[in-house]
């Protein structure tokens, strides 16, 4: 028995699987390019082996465990913000006693992945093999086929990405490359403890800033010099994209004295809510300055209610499987910044979202008029099967495919980027597959375009 077969997400029409295999044999075996994503440098700084199973897989994926803390198992139970589990083997063996939880969802999909790819084990996790599982993954951990940078090796990854704070030292990155190795690990510019007023210690993050970089950041000007100063330290280290999590899409392009004004308000903590959201709307917008200067990619992933449990978040913090999904205006919220940099080719743009009914009504059309403008993949709630196929059948009539930027993971979960960009790459050519024996599309420009979407056009949107 195994738990993968090789026709998984192919149509079940016999004429169009055929066309999908022949297409992801053309791509399955394509270099990954991982340019959004949470994997932690210091894996790959220090080289250390991977823990144990349980640290490996269900205390860095919010996805595991958010559907288990759903059915009534305490995060505490699964070591979720612990420095150190005291009894790994009793983690994974509650993960495996609620597998079953996880049937029909892409978590499943990812897991079996790795469980049958990575580790030779083809039977389905259970609680009577919880430990056998255990017992085989540990011992792989321990060789050093196992250790993050083969792995990274193994799994051809081109570029990974990692989500770096401007407060971070960038240390682990230094490392990487004092180190010698060749793979490619730049970091990825995420300004929000210093732009977003609701940011937990905003007011503090601004004072550690301005130390960080020797300016006064209670001064609006000098603010900004700092963060394009920082820019250019990330870019020294190999940074094309930056990257923000604000709750709207809202932009706003205020004359500088008015910012300037806004600012003092913000940087004292004693902005109202509107006021909040104002700056966060002009901080965008400044963002698309420095990237027109500076070239770096800008990303924009809006429309998550974060900390929505606010019990878990006292107890656990950021990131704990509680931040979920709004309805997000597009077409408004971004005609400020667009208005000022939407028709410069020299500037990239890419948006994601959590609201899937903007697809076809809104970002669509935007990304299919603005030369700027690029559509981020189907992300997170929806990085699924369906959730990618919904994603190409609402905006591929509108914004074509190469106004999207191929697939990105957002993943914490390290072992689950090969399956992930496997998954991907199986629903766009099932999508394409359809085209071609719909006649709507040859099946030469099918291969090209299923190239392009496994790894050309996130090559060419994050200029790497």
């Amino acid at each position: 028995m195994t738990l993968l077969t090789h026709d998984r997400l192919f149509p079940s029409d016999p004429n169009t699987r055929s066309v999908a295999r022949r297409l992801y044999g053309g791509v399955r075996d394509l270099p990954i390019i991982s340019p959004h994503g949470h994997a932690d440098p210091r894996w790959f700084a220090e080289n250390e082996p991977f823990s144990n199973p349980a640290n490996l897989f269900v205390v860095p994926d919010h996805y595991i465990f958010r559907m288990l803390y759903s059915q009534g198992v305490s995060l505490e139970q699964l070591g979720v913000g612990s420095t150190a589990i005291e009894d790994p083997r009793h983690v994974w063996r509650v993960f495996a006693q609620h597998y079953y939880l996880f049937r029909g969802t892409p978590t499943r999909l990812w897991l079996d992945f790795a469980f049958q790819e990575l580790f030779g084990l083809d039977a389905r996790l259970t609680p009577e093999n919880a430990d056998t599982h255990y017992d085989a993954i540990l011992e792989k951990l321990k060789t050093p086929e196992f250790r993050p940078r083969a792995l990274f090796e193994r799994f051809r990854l081109e570029v990974l990405a990692t989500t770096d704070s401007p407060l971070d030292s960038l240390s682990h990155h230094k490392a990487i490359r004092a180190s010698g190795f060749k793979g490619r690990i730049i970091p990825t510019f995420r300004p929000d403890p210093v732009v977003d007023p609701d940011f937990p210690n905003f007011v503090e993050n601004l004072a550690s800033f301005g130390q960080l970089m020797r300016v006064d950041t209670a001064r609006w000007q000098d603010y900004l010099s700092a963060l394009r100063q920082r820019r250019m330290e990330f870019k020294a280290l190999g940074c094309t994209a930056t990257d923000h999590g604000h709750p709207t899409a809202a932009t706003a392009d205020l004359n500088p004295d008015s910012a300037a004004r806004l600012y003092q308000k913000i940087a004292s903590g004693t902005g109202d809510p509107d006021e909040r959201e104002l700056f966060r709307a002009q901080m965008l917008t400044e963002m698309a300055a420095m990237s027109l200067d500076d070239g770096l990619v800008m990303q924009i992933h809006p429309g998550s209610f974060r900390n929505h449990n606010t019990s878990v978040f006292q107890r656990f913090g950021r990131d704990a499987g509680a931040d979920i999904p709004m309805p997000t205006n597009y077409v408004r919220a971004l005609r400020p910044l667009l208005n000022r940099f939407g028709n410069e080719s020299r500037f990239t743009l890419i948006v994601f979202t959590l609201d899937e009914s903007t697809y076809s009504r809104e970002l669509a059309p935007l990304a299919g008029h603005y030369p700027c403008l690029r559509l981020g993949p189907a992300w997170w709630f929806h990085d699924s099967p369906e959730g990618m196929m919904r994603f190409r059948e609402y905006t591929t009539e509108t914004a074509g495919f190469y106004n999207t930027v191929g697939f990105n993971d957002d993943t914490r979960a390290f072992l689950s980027i090969p399956a992930r960009h496997d998954v991907a790459r199986r629903v766009d050519c099932a999508f394409l597959a359809r085209l071609v024996t719909e006649h709507r599309m040859d099946e030469d420009e099918a291969r090209e375009v299923a190239s392009e979407l496994a790894y050309g056009l996130a090559r060419k949107a994050y200029r790497l």
